[in-house]
C-alpha cells in the first residue's frame, strides 16, 4: 500500500523495491543531514511487519532461525536469517519479545512468504503467525511515540514499530525524510540489505551476518551444515565491500551492474547512494580474491574498495569474535 507521506508536497516516490514510500522531500541532501542529526524521521512502512505468539514461540523461533533464542528476554533486539537447507539465506529479520509476542519487520514484500512457510512448521505447537503489515508500520528517527518497539539502527537512529495511523501525524511532529537519507547512511555503515545486496546463492559469511545474526554455539537450525562447515574448516566465495565511487561522475552505477578488475566481472553492485559527507558510495559483492587495494570499476564508475568482510573470513572467524566486535574499514 501506499504511504500517505507520499502525498506531502514535494514527495517523490521511490524505485523498486521501495516504491511505496518517498525518495525524497525535494531537498535530498538537506533529508540526509537531518536524518544524521536526529531531527528528522524516515518512512519505511513498505517494510513488512509479522506477529509469532503463543507459549512456544521462542523454542520454536529458536529451532528454525540462526539467532539463540530460546532465552531472548523481553524487550532486547536482535537479528535472525531463515536459511535454506544449503545454507542460503531466505530471510532476513529484525525481531524482539514484548512478553507475549515475538515482532519482526522484515524486507518488502517478503511477509506473506515468511509467514506461509512458518505457518506450515507450527505441527502440534503451541503458537500463531500473523502478517500484521497493514495495521503496523516501520519508521526510523524521529521523536519518541509511546507504546513502540525499538531497535538501534544506523547512525545513532531508532528503528520503531508503531500503529500504521500514526505515519499521518509525524510530519506535525518532525522533519519527513525519504528512504535516500536512510539508505546513504546504511551504506556508509556497512548494512547490507537482503535482496539489494544478496543474490540467491548469499551465505551469512560473505555479507557479514554471521556477526550479529547468527549464533554459532546453538543448536541445530536449517542451513547450519554450510554456516558450520565454512566458519570451521574454509572461506566464502564472495565478499561484502563498500565502494568510494568517482565524484567526477554524475551517476550512480545500478543495483545489478558489474563489477569489474582489468576487464574481468568479479562481482555485482548492490545498494548505491549520495552520502552527504563520503559522496557517491556503494555495497558490492565481490570474489573473496579480489585484492583489497584493487581499483574496481562498478557499472562503468572508477571505485576504491572499504572492506567490509575480509578476505579470510570464515575458518578464522572465530578467532576474531573472540576479540571483540570486528573494526569497519
Amino acid at each position: 500500500m501506499n504511504s500517505p507521506l507520499l502525498k506531502l508536497p514535494g514527495a517523490v516516490a521511490a524505485d523498486r523495491p521501495d516504491e511505496e514510500v518517498a525518495a525524497h522531500y525535494g531537498r535530498p541532501a538537506h533529508e540526509q543531514r537531518a536524518l544524521a542529526d536526529g531531527t528528522a524521521f524516515v518512512d519505511r512502512g513498505n517494510r513488512g511487519v509479522i506477529r509469532v505468539s503463543g507459549p512456544d514461540r521462542l523454542e520454536w523461533l529458536h529451532s528454525l532461525l540462526s539467532q539463540h533464542l530460546k532465552e531472548l528476554p523481553p524487550n532486547r533486539p536482535t537479528q535472525a536469517l531463515l536459511l535454506s537447507p544449503n545454507g542460503h539465506i531466505e530471510h532476513h529479520l529484525h525481531l524482539i519479545d514484548d512478553g507475549e509476542a515475538v515482532w519482526a519487520h522484515v524486507e518488502p514484500g517478503t511477509a506473506p512468504a515468511l509467514v506461509e512457510f512458518l505457518d506450515r512448521m507450527r505441527f502440534t505447537l503451541r503458537v500463531e503467525v500473523a502478517d500484521l503489515s497493514e495495521e503496523y508500520a516501520v519508521v526510523t528517527g524521529g521523536p519518541e511515540i509511546p507504546g513502540a518497539l525499538e531497535f538501534p539502527d544506523v547512525a545513532g537512529t531508532t528503528t520503531r514499530i508503531v500503529e500504521r495511523s500514526v505515519l499521518a501525524e509525524l510530519p506535525e511532529r518532525a522533519r519527513p525524510a525519504g528512504i535516500w537519507a536512510y539508505e546513504a547512511l546504511r551504506i556508509a555503515a556497512h548494512r547490507p540489505r537482503l535482496g539489494l545486496d544478496t543474490d540467491h546463492r548469499t551465505i551469512p559469511h560473505e555479507v557479514g551476518w554471521v556477526e550479529d545474526a547468527v549464533h554459532l554455539n546453538k543448536g541445530c537450525y536449517r542451513g547450519q551444515e554450510t554456516v558450520a562447515r565454512v566458519h570451521n574448516l574454509g572461506h566464502p566465495p564472495r565478499r561484502l565491500v563498500m565502494l568510494h565511487l568517482d565524484g567526477s561522475v554524475d551517476r550512480l552505477p545500478a543495483h545489478g551492474d558489474p563489477v569489474e578488475l582489468d576487464g574481468r566481472d568479479v562481482g555485482f553492485v548492490g545498494s548505491a547512494a549520495r552520502h552527504h559527507e563520503l559522496g557517491p558510495i556503494a555495497l558490492a559483492l565481490v570474489k573473496r580474491t579480489v585484492p583489497v587495494d584493487a581499483d574496481l570499476l562498478a557499472g562503468g564508475v572508477a571505485a576504491a574498495q572499504e572492506v567490509v568482510v575480509p578476505p579470510d573470513t570464515g575458518g578464522t572467524a572465530r578467532e576474531r569474535l573472540r576479540r571483540g566486535p570486528l573494526l569497519r574499514g
